[in-house]
């Protein structure tokens, strides 16, 4: 790999990977992310590899006819459409296959690479309509993706690719063209805000790092990334890992650090995978080091990997961590912008914030600040999980609204059935629901509904959906997550599940309810860290929506979406019964009794309600009462 020494070699690497990339005949681009590994990508990615070897020499019907290169397959990062995957693009067209198998790439060669021709089952389909392009697709069209850009469309795992998008060049700009104090200048003209929850401005931030005595600063990443069903800062480091790291080296840059730190959940080992690729590459060709590019600027950066611990997503606990120590908490001032990693002035972001910088400098603060609302600019990457038809990851402008999220990105509700609430920011966020389909999603908007953007985790709800077990489920994963520092979180959460648990079991009162309301202003108001302090809100937003639902469980020991176990009692018709047996015989407990050719029962004292006996019977004749 060639060294680059200076702004004029960078410049003369990028046109040459361009040129390369031009003259394919054709890139086939395998999704290599978490999710379509699972799905068997890495299969279809050798055999296609091993297809491709076979027939060195094989006339592609669609290359452009300037291309005289070779046909490439590529592992590319996360494409985001997780709902149809394993995918696989095929460039120049953009053609876009979903739930490619391994038996399909002979096909896939011989006759869309080889003779041009579309393999129709292969293509995405919605609303009796069949699209061959992926920008086509209203899941992508309907995106404004600037952040997950890359993500899909290069080899995540070769730097070259990220040098021909423009990658690095903003570094360029800002070592050979900006003073350090501009940079924190533009970053704060932007109105860049945290991605990783608080919304907190970047540029000040930086600008507190910048002003301090002491010389000795560090560039923190957040990549923990602990909220259940987000996956966002995970698809960046697996797909992009460059933009991330180029975005580092600026705010390094910029406050006058020469060291920087990933935080990376253990639970990631691909993006680690991908991060220790990118960071050798970097290296390897000058642009980490020593006297990046003959500047005078020098910048090193590691990698941290995290046990999983929720409570490490917070600042003070996440430094604890990187230091060796436990991660917990710490009380402030002094914040981590006075005293961070071993107690220096630390500029600590999470890798969606970082990925933003780089277009930033490129662009300037004016571009970015004409995407979304002034005071909530840029885009924001959520994950599209729950109960709608595309699931995913998605990147829209701040301020769209999220009936434009769930139904013309998201296809609508799974099944055509009936929205009924929206979890947003995971467990310290809240709910929203059908009158706040179209508010604006920005960091302001949402706190004025008790909700929150968060790390970015959208969960959507049906009507079958029960919000008593939603709220128990959240309190359940933050009270597992608390590191038990202080007593509001330590006590105040597991006497909150403890009522949730009793609620959902049938034994709940609604002096319960009172109660909960009044541990949860508690907990919000004293415990010591961000976490803590929201660690109630879903208990707060859902007891507000749906208190109903609450006095359901509580006075008529009802749960209307036969979800909580406690509240069901099946009953078997004996109108549709068969007398088959069936359900009686995968009956773990020996609950159903009856003759053969006649109607079974069902023994309610004994049946542990595990629904074995509903699935088992072939002519619905099981229902559960209600």
């Amino acid at each position: 790999m060639e060294r680059i020494r200076n702004a004029q070699v960078l410049d003369r690497v990028r046109e040459e990977a361009k040129e390369a990339i031009k003259n394919s005949r054709c890139r086939i681009l395998i999704c290599a992310g978490t999710g379509c590994l699972a799905g068997g990508s890495g299969e279809i990615y050798q055999r296609m590899c091993e297809l491709v070897k076979d027939n060195p020499d094989v006339e592609v019907e669609f290359a452009p006819e300037v291309a005289h290169g070779p046909v490439e397959v590529k592992k590319s990062g996360c494409h985001g459409f997780c709902e149809m995957g394993p995918l696989m693009r095929i460039e120049p067209q953009g053609i876009l296959y979903t739930k490619v198998q391994p038996e399909d790439c002979e096909a896939i060669f011989q006759r869309t690479i080889v003779k041009g021709d579309i393999i129709r089952h292969l293509l995405y389909k919605q609303d009796g309509l069949e699209y061959q392009k992926q920008d086509e697709i209203p899941f992508y069209k309907k995106q404004t993706r600037l952040v997950l850009k890359n993500c899909g469309h290069i080899d995540a795992e070769h730097i070259n690719e990220y040098i021909s998008t423009g990658g690095y060049s903003a570094l360029e700009k800002v070592l050979f063209t900006m003073k350090p104090e501009e940079v924190v200048q533009e970053i704060m003209d932007s109105n860049l805000r945290g991605r990783g929850g608080g919304g907190f401005t970047t540029g000040y931030k930086w600008s507190q790092v910048a002003r301090q005595k002491e010389t000795a600063r560090y560039v923190v990443c957040n990549g923990d990334e602990g909220d259940p069903g987000a996956f966002m800062d995970r698809s960046i480091m697996e797909g992009d890992p460059h933009k991330m790291i180029e975005g580092m080296m600026i705010a390094a840059y910029a406050v006058g650090a020469q060291e920087g730190y990933i935080y990376v959940r253990a639970e990631y080992p691909l993006a680690i995978s991908r991060l220790r690729t990118a960071i050798a590459q970097a290296e390897e060709c000058g642009l980490l080091g020593d006297n990046i590019m003959d500047s005078g600027f020098s910048f090193r950066l590691h990698i941290n990997r995290g046990a999983g611990a929720f409570v490490c997503g917070e600042g003070s606990a996440l430094t604890a961590s990187i230091e060796g120590n436990r991660g917990m908490p710490r009380v402030k001032p002094p914040r981590t912008v006075e005293q961070g990693l071993f107690g220096k002035p630390t500029v600590l972001n999470n890798v969606e914030t970082f990925a933003n910088v780089p277009m930033i400098i490129t662009e300037g603060a004016q571009w970015y600040k004409s995407i979304g609302p002034e005071k909530s600019p840029g885009t924001k990457a959520f994950a599209l999980t729950g109960s709608v038809k595309n699931t995913g990851l998605i990147e829209v402008p701040m301020g769209t609204t999220l009936r434009e999220v769930i139904y013309d990105i998201g296809g609508g509700i799974k099944d055509d059935g009936e929205f009924k609430a929206v979890q947003i920011g995971g467990p310290s966020g809240g709910c929203l629901v059908t009158p706040h389909l179209d508010i604006s999603l920005d960091f302001d908007s949402l706190k004025k509904m008790g909700a929150m953007i968060g790390s970015g985790g959208l969960v959507v709800m049906d009507t079958n959906t029960c919000m008593v077990e939603v709220a128990r489920f959240f309190m359940n994963f933050t009270q597992n997550e608390s590191c038990g520092k202080c007593v509001p979180c330590r006590e105040g959460t597991k006497r909150m599940l403890e009522i949730l648990e009793r609620i959902v079991a049938g034994n709940g009162t609604l002096e319960d309810l009172d109660i909960l309301d009044e541990l949860a202003q508690t907990i919000t108001e004293t415990a010591l860290c961000g976490l803590g302090k929201s660690a109630a809100l879903p208990v707060m937003s859902t007891l507000k929506l749906f208190r109903d639902e609450y006095v359901e469980h509580v006075v008529d020991k009802k749960c209307v979406s036969h979800t909580c176990t406690a509240f069901r009692k099946f009953i078997i018709s004996p109108e549709r019964c068969k007398g088959c047996s069936k359900c009686a015989r995968n009956c773990p407990v020996g609950a159903i009794s009856g003759k053969i050719k006649e109607p079974f029962t069902i023994d309610t004292e004994k049946c542990i309600k595990c629904g074995a006996c509903e699935s088992a019977c072939a002519f619905g004749a099981i229902h559960i009462e209600g």
